[in-house]
Order: C-alpha cells, then sequence, then structure tokens
C-alpha cells in the first residue's frame, strides 16, 4: 500500500490545499492577530487568515468584560472551550434559549444555528474556539446591529 507522498499517490494532484502535508507537521511560530472593534483579541493559529486553511481554524480569544457581537447564524459548526470566565450565548430567536459557559466547560454549535455570544460580566473571558470549515466573515452571516 503506498502511502501519501509516495510515487503513485495522486492526492496532491487531486486536493492542492494539501500540498504542504508532504511535510510532517508545520510549526506555527505565531498566531495572527485579527482586528475586531470592542475590545476583544482574536489570535488565530490555523484557519484563513493565518496558514490560508479553508477546513478548519483554531482561534485563541479574550472578551472584556461588557463584550458582545450581533447575533449570527454560521455556516460552520463551532466548538467553544472556556479557559477562564465565563460567556453567554443566546441559541435561536430572540428570547430563545440562554446557556452560560464556564472556565473548564465547552459548547458546541451546529452550523446554520442562530447564535449571539456575550460576555456580560464583571470579569474577560479566555477561550479557544475551532471552526469546521474555518471562520470567514462571509461565513459568519452576522445580522446587522
Amino acid at each position: 500500500m503506498l502511502r501519501f507522498g509516495q510515487t503513485g499517490d495522486d492526492t496532491e494532484a487531486r486536493c492542492p490545499q494539501y500540498a504542504r502535508m508532504t511535510n510532517r507537521y508545520t510549526l506555527i511560530d505565531a498566531p495572527t492577530r485579527i482586528p475586531v472593534p470592542g475590545g476583544k483579541l482574536i489570535e488565530e493559529y490555523v484557519g484563513r487568515a493565518r496558514t490560508g486553511n479553508p477546513a478548519l481554524s483554531v482561534a485563541h480569544m479574550v472578551a472584556p468584560p461588557g463584550w458582545g457581537e450581533p447575533a449570527q447564524t454560521p455556516a460552520f459548526a463551532e466548538l467553544t472551550v472556556m479557559v477562564r470566565g465565563a460567556m453567554r450565548i443566546e441559541v435561536g430567536e430572540e428570547g430563545g434559549e440562554v446557556v452560560e459557559v464556564r472556565a473548564g466547560q465547552a459548547i458546541w454549535m451546529e452550523p446554520d444555528v442562530r447564535v449571539r455570544y456575550s460576555n456580560p460580566f464583571a470579569e474577560e473571558n479566555e477561550y479557544f474556539a475551532v471552526c469546521l470549515p474555518a471562520f470567514g466573515y462571509d461565513l459568519a452571516r452576522r445580522e446587522p446591529k
């Protein structure tokens, strides 16, 4: 059986986005900071902005107290892993379910679910977000404020 990168394997020709997989790994020296309003820090390690990968994004985020963003109905699934503090997530139409995710917890959101993320708490929060496919502003489908 041939493995990727050996003679006879046409994966690179069929899937050019995986051409770098002939290397056994990619060391990411530092994330790319993505500027956003409201004082939130976004540092992407893998994804469209940092590595050009459209399949997956992984970002470290810190949101200040009082931060919130408009509701959105993303075309991607998202795993949020809380490291510090807490986040409030409004799920569904306005007045729908409210979930509070605290440090040590995680939440998985399916694609095409309306959500609104916020930090109405007195301390900043810190979390990692993993999106499948990778986060893109056009895929977030944010509502006007």
